[in-house]
């Protein structure tokens, strides 16, 4: 199981963009069942919130509800998430706090990826974070 950040459901319904092909293919492999994938009701609601921006709520809204069926279940951050994602934020600058917590909780959940094209999440240790456009995500959708 992975788990897909903001970065690759913005992208799959974005503007033309060097990565939307292939967030668009994650997303096909998911829904075609090849590839198990999940997420979290806050990559959602980030999500949302983006998509708003440019695109109304109502489409926002609509499209959000359509990934949540997509990577349903969703994984629930808890307590010790939260905390295990604060000390990330605290160790590395990089990463701001919503993606210190995501990468958390990946790793909680023992996923086998962490899939974005926020390159920031290569900076946590035991993290197997893949980026579209590489390699990795190429061999990852090959796997599906």
């Amino acid at each position: 199981m992975i788990v897909v950040d903001t970065t690759i459901l913005a992208l799959a319904v974005g503007a033309e963009h060097d990565l939307r092909e292939a967030a668009r293919r994650l997303v096909a492999a998911v829904a075609t069942r090849s590839l198990e994938a999940t997420t979290t009701p806050e990559v959602l609601q980030e999500f949302a919130h983006i998509r708003a921006r440019r695109h109304g709520r109502a489409d926002a809204a609509r499209l959000a509800r359509r990934y949540a069926e997509l990577l349903s279940p969703l994984l629930v951050v808890e307590a010790g998430h939260l905390e295990r994602g604060l000390r990330l934020f605290e160790e590395h600058r990089e990463l701001g706090a919503f993606d210190a917590v995501l990468a958390a909780t990946t790793l909680a959940h023992d996923a086998s990826a962490l899939v974005s094209a926020d390159a920031d999440f290569g900076v946590v240790r035991g993290l197997h974070h893949v980026a579209p456009g590489t390699d990795a995500f190429e061999e990852l959708l090959a796997q599906a």
